[in-house]
């Protein structure tokens, strides 16, 4: 008499000490030797897991693959964008010095690197028409120690002073290392450019007069601080203009309320909540490398990170900039960077 569920199970050895399974259709199969049907996974569904599993780790791949790919332009197209488009860095600062209600504005251009914006500084050029500043300064480095045309940097010279006739350079660590150091000064003088080279004068615009003050480059030793300021009076607002802005470390009288520099180019990269990870004579993770510093009682250190580049060419999280600085009259004297 048979019931339902039995098997046939003639031929078996049901005293083996190893259970024989045999497979049914439904994914369960049959313990001989306990007599009950078990849950298994068949061949077949060892298969799909694996299929699954690896269509999940190839897509995993891709995934990590086109991250990668998305990262690397993003970062790309960062550099490019901080090395090749400019902004307008603007200060303000404040002095009693200049007269009740007055103003006086300096565009600082430094590095440049003989670097170029737009066709032959377009870019550069219609930025100095539109912002009308009193003066214009340049703070060194116009070109890299290795240009040997200075086609790009004098017609941008030509095109700036028919502009504004009070251009003011100092000299940086890269003229001097110029094999055409006075072939290039000379030609800057001929467009003219007033060079500010260990000395000073006195600016009168607009009401008010200050004293701008030049010294070379101090990083090769060429400054000589005594000479630059020379019958300077201290009761006149007084700017400095030096490359380096290693100026204020060598030097702790200066008798100037207002030291505008460049030289660090701002690190070049910059790394968040850590700044530059490298300027030059300063080495990794430099005290000045861009900003605003007070030095002492109402006097300040500005340091623009500058257009150009030197070594590698790139920046990342610091745009090239030029700065636009505004002195104003006002009681007390205080910084305020915008």
């Amino acid at each position: 008499m048979s019931r339902q569920g039995d098997r046939d199970l003639s031929g078996v050895n049901q005293t083996s000490p190893c259970p024989l399974v045999c497979s049914v259709s439904l994914g369960r199969e049959f313990d001989v030797k306990t007599g009950k049907n078990k849950q298994v996974l068949k061949i077949n569904d060892i298969l799909k897991v694996l299929k699954i599993t690896l269509g999940w780790c190839v897509m995993k791949k891709w995934l990590v693959f086109f991250s990668l790919i998305v990262i690397t332009l993003s970062l790309s197209a960062k550099i490019y964008f901080d090395t090749n488009v400019f902004k307008v860095n603007k200060v303000q600062f404040y002095s009693n010095k200049l007269p009740e209600g007055s103003e006086f504005t300096v565009l600082q251009i430094s590095d440049l690197h003989n670097k170029v914006f737009g066709d032959n500084n377009e870019q550069l050029v219609n930025t100095v028409e539109k912002l009308n500043a009193d003066i214009i300064v340049i703070t060194g480095d116009l070109v890299d120690e290795s240009t040997d045309n200075f086609k790009n940097v004098f017609s941008l010279m030509e095109r700036i002073t028919a502009i504004n006739n009070n251009v003011f350079f100092v000299s940086g660590n890269h003229e001097w290392g110029n094999a055409y150091t006075v072939e290039f000064l000379n030609g800057l003088r001929e467009r003219n450019v007033t060079i500010l080279n260990n000395r000073n004068i006195k600016i009168m615009e607009n009401n008010i007069t200050l004293n701008l003050v030049g010294v070379d480059d101090v990083s090769r030793n060429h400054e000589n601080s005594p000479q630059a300021f020379n019958s300077v009076y201290q009761d006149q607002y007084t700017i400095l203009l030096s490359h380096s802005p290693g100026i204020t470390e060598k030097y702790h009288d200066l008798r100037a309320d207002l030291i505008l520099s460049g030289h660090t180019h701002g690190g070049q990269v910059r790394i968040p909540y850590i700044g530059a990870l490298v300027a030059p004579n300063q080495g990794f993770f430099p005290q000045l490398d861009k900003g605003t510093y007070q030095i002492g009682p109402n006097q300040y250190l500005y340091i623009d990170s500058g257009l150009g580049t030197s070594i590698a060419p790139i920046r990342f999280l610091n745009q090239s900039q030029l700065s636009l600085i505004k002195i104003k009259n006002r009681q007390g004297d205080r910084d305020l960077s915008v």
